[in-house]
């Protein structure tokens, strides 16, 4: 192939990812949020709802870590994501048709349900971040992938909405029916994804040594290294945001009485900060290092949970969330693009594998965790669930003073401080 007809499928395949984002984003939108209103709608309790988070996120992570025997064994990257992600979509069937013709008890179906489309949604991400490291030259990761998700987040947004407007007027006739109207959207918008991704170009793999190491043997080696220390420190903040996370649609939902549509305005100011940041920390990513954005977002994440306190007040909290879309748009930027430049081209699958299993094992435990204490704490200013914001809040604070000063930046990129980052100069 020639260099000039490998740059041509190279710039078309970025725009297929781009198209492949904006599907995979409109069954985002009709899903991500809505899992939980729905194990509520069928009475779900805490510890139910804690579950609902942890199991999926429990054998998602350990999943990944059969993706590069699977690639291997599927002839290539593609070779794996294409099935994989075709039955992901037709999972969503099921779920649809769950309040109808599964018997009780429902949320246990629910729970088996979502954590099978849960490991099939994860299962191809090593091998599509390691094809989507070669597409992408290092030096412009943080705008490309600023951009994709600046469009993502949009149409997660709008989705979202258009869901949220969808369950609302279905409310008052049947919820569950308004429930199968998203599950089935989201399958159609799979399959969509599903052809993008057909249509993508493959780089060629830079293929292993023979003596390549095993996956315990990168996982040993890990621990006392920059790689290790960063994998360690995401998921340490994933176990501790976990432990509140799952609950916010519980606080909002059930003990605040809230609607759909002020349910929705939350997480749509979310969304809609985090796309008006993404061209924020990406131009900022590839001047000045990602870890820089982990470590600038990272002031802000122990503040999000615990100012749930101050008020429920819709504007106030629309507020917060425009703080922690801020935040957690440079954060996620960062720490996407940091391991993408710290792996190693002949063994990337494996170790964006490892990343992926030791944070999904983290977001698996927070959730247990929440789960398990969030009944027993001592209430807060009214709500127990407020207690859980709390701790969840200062665990964060701890563990970014306590591992960001031990890891490195690997990109030969210039000194700047904090002023000079927000300012872009």
């Amino acid at each position: 192939m020639t260099s000039k007809t490998a740059n041509t499928k190279v710039k078309n395949s970025l725009k297929y990812s781009v198209l492949d984002g904006a599907a995979f984003s409109v069954m985002q939108g009709f899903t991500l949020n809505y899992i939980t209103p729905f194990a509520i709608e069928l009475k779900a309790t805490t510890t139910q709802i804690g579950y609902l988070s942890s199991i999926p996120s429990l054998l998602m992570a350990l999943f990944q870590l059969l993706t590069p025997r699977l690639s291997t064994q599927a002839g290539s990257r593609k070779g794996l994501i294409l099935p994989v992600v075709f039955v992901h979509a037709l999972m969503f069937i099921p779920l649809a048709l769950l309040p109808f013709i599964f018997p009780e008890p429902k949320i246990i179906w629910l729970i088996a349900l979502v954590t099978l489309s849960t490991v099939l949604g994860a299962l191809p991400n090593p091998a599509w971040g390691s094809m989507m490291a070669d597409l992408v030259p290092a030096t412009l990761r943080g705008r490309y992938f600023g951009f994709r998700g600046r469009v993502l987040i949009f149409i997660v947004l709008i989705s979202s909405l258009a869901a949220g407007g969808i369950l609302e007027v279905m409310k008052s006739r049947d919820v569950f029916a308004g429930f199968a109207i998203l599950f089935g959207t989201a399958a159609v918008f799979r399959l969509v994804s599903w052809y993008f991704l057909y249509k993508q170009y493959e780089p060629p793999v830079v293929q292993e040594k023979v003596d390549s190491p095993g996956i315990w043997k990168i996982v040993k080696e890990l621990r006392s290294t920059n790689l290790g220390k960063f994998i360690m420190y995401v998921a340490s903040i994933n176990f501790v945001v976990m432990i509140s996370s799952p609950f916010f649609a519980v606080y909002m939902l059930r003990d605040l009485q809230w609607s759909y549509t002020y349910y929705m305005m939350i997480a749509g100011t979310h969304a809609l900060s985090q796309m008006t940041f993404q061209t924020f920390w990406g131009r900022r990513g590839d001047k000045m290092g990602n870890l820089m954005l982990v470590r600038v977002a990272s002031i802000f994440l122990p503040f999000l949970p615990i100012l749930y306190l101050a008020s429920t007040n819709l504007g106030f909290l629309m507020c917060v969330e425009v703080v922690s879309g801020f935040a957690w748009a440079g954060f996620n930027l960062g720490v996407t693009n940091f391991i993408y430049d710290s792996t190693q081209p002949e063994i990337r699958t494996k170790q964006i594998a490892i990343f992926s299993c030791i944070s999904g094992l983290a977001l698996c435990f927070g959730a247990l965790v929440g789960g398990y204490i969030a009944p027993h704490l001592p209430e807060l200013l009214g709500y127990q669930l407020r207690t859980l914001f709390t701790i969840s809040g200062v665990l964060r604070a701890i563990l970014a003073v306590a591992f960001l000063r031990l890891i490195y930046e690997v990109r030969d990129v210039p000194k700047v401080s904090m002023i000079q980052f927000l300012t872009g100069r």
